[in-house]
């Protein structure tokens, strides 16, 4: 039951990283649920199942880190919104 409560937490195409034991840091591509697990495809091409409380989404880290200088004023006919 926990594992399908944290499962709900990600969708499939979220970026995240986990750390297995004896590995760096593996970053992957969530691509399918399993009954207890999730399946990770990772950069090298690798396909991982992982139990998602040893997941972080990588899209969560990259959003609080971007500015928020990506609005961009629209202009209509010479006048700013």
């Amino acid at each position: 039951m926990r594992a399908h409560k944290k499962m709900l937490e990600f969708k499939i195409g979220d970026r995240v990283t986990f750390q297995p034991d004896g590995y760096p840091n593996i970053k992957g591509i969530i691509t399918k649920y399993n009954k207890k697990t999730v399946t990770v495809i990772t950069e090298k091409g690798e396909h991982w199942n992982v139990s998602p409380g040893l997941l972080q989404n990588e899209n969560l880290k990259e959003e609080s880190k971007q500015p928020d200088d990506k609005i961009i004023p629209f202009k209509k006919r010479g006048k700013e919104f």
